[in-house]
C-alpha cells in the first residue's frame, strides 16, 4: 500500500517531466533545430485510442464476455487499413481550408453550416463529456485501490477533486496555453507519445510478469483455464447474438477511429505530411495486438488467485499488489494514469475549441452586448476546458457505483458514430446536403439518447420505470429497448442499428429531397476536387495569384510554335511586342492568369496569318500545360462558371467528374464567347464613331449656315441704310 501523498507526488514528478519533454521539442522547432514529423511520432500518436477503458476495463470485459472485447479494436484497425482512402483526404481538405476540429471538417462538407458545426458539438459535449468523466472515475479508483484506504469514502472529495484540478491545469498548459492559427500542438503530441510508450510498456511487463512469473507461461494459464472451467475466457461472448455482437463492435471501432474527435485531430489536424499515413495501416494494428495480448492471461490469472470477479477491472493493479510487488504496482497505476490523462488532454482541449468556435463565438457574434468576447477567445478557451472537466468530474461523482468502466465507453462510442453518415458518405457521396446532413445527425443523435441513454437514467431512477415496459405516451412500440418491436437485440446493438438507421435514412432522403443550391454544390466540387489530391489547392496557396510559372521556357515553347508559321525576325518582334502587352518584360515567372492571356495573345497573331481555326488548332497542339497548371486552369474554369453562369435545371450536371474532360477547350469556348462580345462591343463603337461623325459634320453645316444667314442679315441692313439714305437726299 501506498499513502496518497507519495502517489500524488509521483503523479506530478510524471506531469513535471512530460511538461518539460514539451517545452523542450517547441523551443527545438521554434529555433530550428527540429521539425518533429517523423512517422513513428505520428503513429505513436493515433494510440491516444487506447484509454482507461483497454488498460483496465478490457480485463473486466473479458471476465464477462471473453474475446469480445476485441471487437472494438478489430474494427479500428480496419479503419486505420483504409488510412490512405480516408485520412488522406481528410487531410487535404485540413490543408486547404485550414480545418481544426472535426466539427470544422463537416461542416466545410456542407458549405460551411454553422447549425451542423453547433449540431456536432452538441453531440460531442453531451456524448463524451461521461466519457471524460470515465478516465476520472479510472484514476480515482486505481488510486484508492493502491492506498492504504481503498474503500474510503473521502476520495472524490479531495483526490477526486485534486486529479481533476490537475487536468484542468495540464490540458491548459499542453493544449490550450496559446491560440495557434494552425491548431497544431507539437509539444503536446510529444508528451501524447511518451504516454502511449508509457502505457504500452506498462500493460506489457506486468503482462510478462503474470504469465511468466506467476504462472509457467501461456500453456500452463490454458490449462487452468479448462480446469477451472473458465473457458468463457477463450469464447466469442454468450448469448445467441454473438454474431451481432461482434459486428456492432466492429462497426463502432470502425467509426471511432475517424468520428472520435481526439482522433480526428491527432490523426489529421496534427498531420504535417501526407507520407505519414503510410505507416499506419501495420502500426496501429501491431500497438492494438501488443496492449490486447495479455488481458487474458490478467483476466484468468485474477481469478486464479482468488480475486472477485467484480473487480475485474482493477486485476491490472491488484494482482501485482497481492504478490506484495510495490514497484510493479505503481508501474500498472503509472500505465493507466497515462492512458487516461492522453485522452483527457486531447478530448477536452478539442470539445472547448470546437464550443468556442462553433457555439460561443456565433453567439458573441449575435449578441451585440457579447461582441467584445471576441478578442477573448483563449480565455473562452480556458473557461471552457474548466466547466467541461467540472461537469466530468460532477458525473463521474454521480455515476460513481452505477457503470463498469467499459459501459460508459461504448456509450460514447455509439455517440460519436452519429458523425459518420453525414462524414464518411459526406466524403463520396456529392448529392449528399446541408439539410440532409443536419437532419440525419438530429434524427441519429434523438434516436441514440432515447435508445441507450434514457435506459441508463431509469436504471438511475431518474425516470419512471413505467417508460421501459410500455413505452414512451404508452405505445408499446416506442419501448427504448424494443423499439418497434425489435426485442432480440442487446441494448447496445439496438441503439446502434435503429440510431444508424435513422441517420443514414434521413440524411439519403433529405439530400435527395431538399436538394444542395449552386453555392453548396460548388464548396462540394471545391472539396472533392482537394480531396482527390488537386495539387492546385496544395497548402491553401492563392489560385491564379502565385507566379510560379517559368516564364523563359514558356517564350521559348511560344518562339518554336510561332516559327512553324512565320518568318524568325517576324516572330522575335512579335513575342517582344506581345511581352510588353502583357506587362512581363523582365519577369522571371508568371501567373497562371497571365500565362493564360499569353496564349491567347498568341492565337490572335496567328489567327491573322493562318486563320482562326488553325490558329486554335495549333495552340491547342503546340503548346502544353504542367499538371499543376492544369489544375489551376481547371480551378478558375470551374469558379467562372460558378460565379458567371446563371443557374438552370441542368445545373447538376456539372457535379459530373467527366463532364469537362478537357478544361482547355472549355476555356478557349468562354474566351471565344469573350471574344464575341468584345467584337460586338467594337462594332457599336464604330457604329457610334459613325454616328459621332455624322453629328459634327451636320454641325458643321449648321454652323456655316449660320454664319451665312448673319452675313445676310448684314449685308440686309447695309441694302436698308443705304436706300433709307438715297431717299433722304433724293427729297
Amino acid at each position: 500500500m501506498f499513502s496518497p501523498l507519495s502517489v500524488l507526488l509521483v503523479i506530478l514528478a510524471y506531469m513535471g517531466a512530460l511538461f518539460a519533454l514539451a517545452q523542450w521539442v517547441e523551443q527545438r522547432i521554434a529555433t530550428g533545430r527540429s521539425r518533429f514529423s517523423s512517422p513513428w511520432i505520428y503513429a505513436l500518436s493515433q494510440a491516444v485510442f487506447f484509454t482507461s477503458w483497454t488498460f483496465y476495463g478490457s480485463v473486466g470485459w473479458a471476465l464477462e464476455r471473453g474475446l469480445q472485447f476485441f471487437g472494438i479494436y478489430v474494427g479500428a484497425m480496419l479503419g486505420m487499413t483504409l488510412a490512405s482512402l480516408t485520412f488522406a483526404r481528410m487531410v487535404r481538405a485540413k490543408e486547404v481550408f485550414h480545418i481544426t476540429s472535426i466539427a470544422d471538417f463537416i461542416s466545410t462538407r456542407y458549405h460551411h453550416s454553422q447549425p451542423i458545426a453547433a449540431l456536432v458539438t452538441l453531440i460531442a459535449l453531451i456524448g463524451l463529456t461521461p466519457y471524460i468523466a470515465l478516465q476520472l472515475k479510472a484514476i480515482v479508483g486505481a488510486l484508492a485501490a493502491i492506498t492504504v484506504d481503498p474503500h474510503g469514502s473521502n476520495h472524490w472529495n479531495l483526490t477526486g477533486t485534486l486529479i481533476t484540478a490537475l487536468m484542468i491545469l495540464f490540458t491548459i498548459l499542453f493544449g490550450v496555453r496559446r491560440l495557434d492559427p494552425t491548431e497544431r500542438h507539437q509539444g503536446m503530441i510529444a508528451a501524447l507519445v511518451a504516454e502511449c510508450v508509457v502505457k504500452l510498456a506498462a500493460f506489457l511487463i506486468i503482462g510478462i510478469y503474470v504469465t511468466w512469473f506467476l504462472f509457467s507461461g501461456p500453456s500452463d494459464i490454458l490449462a487452468r483455464i479448462s480446469q477451472q472451467d473458465l473457458t468463457r475466457l477463450t469464447g466469442f461472448g454468450p448469448g445467441e447474438q454473438v454474431g451481432l455482437e461482434w459486428l456492432t463492435l466492429i462497426v463502432l471501432g470502425f467509426a471511432a477511429v475517424h468520428c472520435l474527435p481526439r482522433q480526428f485531430h491527432v490523426a489529421v489536424v496534427e498531420n504535417s505530411d501526407q507520407q505519414q499515413l503510410r505507416q499506419l495501416p501495420w502500426t496501429f494494428p501491431l500497438y492494438s495486438i501488443l496492449i490486447s495480448l495479455f488481458v487474458i492471461p490478467v483476466a484468468a490469472a485474477g481469478v486464479l488467485l482468488g480475486l472477485p470477479a467484480e473487480h475485474g477491472d482493477q486485476f491490472m493493479l491488484l494482482i501485482p499488489q497481492s504478490a506484495q510487488n510495490p514497484g510493479l504496482t505503481l508501474l500498472s497505476f503509472l500505465g493507466g494514469f497515462a492512458a487516461a490523462t492522453g485522452m483527457v488532454i486531447i478530448t477536452t482541449m478539442t470539445l472547448a475549441t470546437m464550443a468556442a468556435n462553433h457555439l460561443l463565438l456565433p453567439m458573441c457574434e449575435k449578441v451585440r452586448g457579447l461582441r467584445p468576447l471576441r478578442s477573448a477567445m483563449l480565455q473562452m478557451r480556458w473557461l471552457l476546458v474548466v466547466l467541461i472537466l467540472s461537469a466530468a468530474y460532477l458525473t463521474a461523482r454521480t455515476l460513481d457505483q452505477s457503470y463498469l468502466l467499459v459501459a460508459i465507453g461504448l456509450i460514447s462510442f455509439a455517440a460519436v458514430l452519429q458523425y459518420a453518415p453525414a462524414m464518411l458518405i459526406g466524403m463520396y457521396w456529392r448529392p449528399g446536403s446541408s439539410a440532409g446532413a443536419f437532419c440525419g445527425l438530429l434524427a441519429g443523435f434523438v434516436v441514440w439518447f432515447y435508445t441507450l441513454v434514457v435506459p441508463a437514467l431509469i436504471d438511475e431512477g431518474w425516470l419512471p420505470l413505467q417508460l421501459m415496459s410500455e413505452g414512451l405516451l404508452g405505445i408499446e412500440y416506442l419501448r427504448p429497448e424494443q423499439l418497434f418491436g425489435v426485442d432480440h437485440l442487446s441494448p447496445l446493438s439496438h441503439s446502434v442499428f435503429w440510431s444508424l438507421t435513422f441517420n443514414t435514412g434521413t440524411y439519403l432522403i433529405v439530400s435527395l429531397l431538399l436538394r444542395a443550391n449552386r453555392n453548396e454544390r460548388r464548396q462540394a466540387r471545391e472539396l472533392f476536387a482537394c480531396m482527390r489530391g488537386n495539387p492546385l489547392l496544395h497548402q491553401a496557396r492563392p489560385t491564379g495569384l502565385d507566379a510560379y510559372i517559368d516564364f523563359e521556357q514558356k517564350t521559348e515553347e511560344a518562339r518554336s510554335l510561332l516559327t512553324r508559321y512565320l518568318p524568325p525576325d517576324k516572330v522575335d518582334a512579335a513575342l517582344k511586342q506581345l511581352t510588353d502587352d502583357l506587362q512581363a518584360s523582365g519577369k522571371d515567372t508568371i501567373t497562371i492568369i497571365e500565362l493564360m492571356e499569353f496564349h491567347r495573345l498568341i492565337e490572335q497573331l496567328l489567327a491573322g496569318a493562318i486563320g482562326a481555326a488553325s490558329a486554335h488548332s495549333a495552340v491547342a497542339n503546340g503548346i502544353s500545360y504542367a499538371s499543376r497548371e492544369a489544375e489551376d486552369l481547371k480551378a478558375l474554369y470551374s469558379h467562372l462558371v460558378d460565379e458567371i453562369s446563371p443557374p438552370t435545371d441542368s445545373e447538376t450536371a456539372s457535379d459530373d467528374p467527366g463532364m469537362y474532360s478537357n478544361r482547355y477547350d472549355a476555356l478557349v469556348k468562354l474566351q471565344q464567347q469573350l471574344e464575341k462580345s468584345e467584337q460586338h462591343n467594337r462594332t457599336l463603337t464604330a457604329q457610334l464613331r459613325q454616328l459621332e461623325s455624322r453629328l459634327e459634320r451636320q454641325y458643321d453645316q449648321n454652323f456655316k449656315l449660320r454664319l451665312n444667314e448673319q452675313r445676310l442679315r448684314r449685308e440686309n441692313e447695309q441694302l436698308k441704310t443705304r436706300f433709307l439714305d438715297g431717299h433722304d437726299r433724293g427729297s
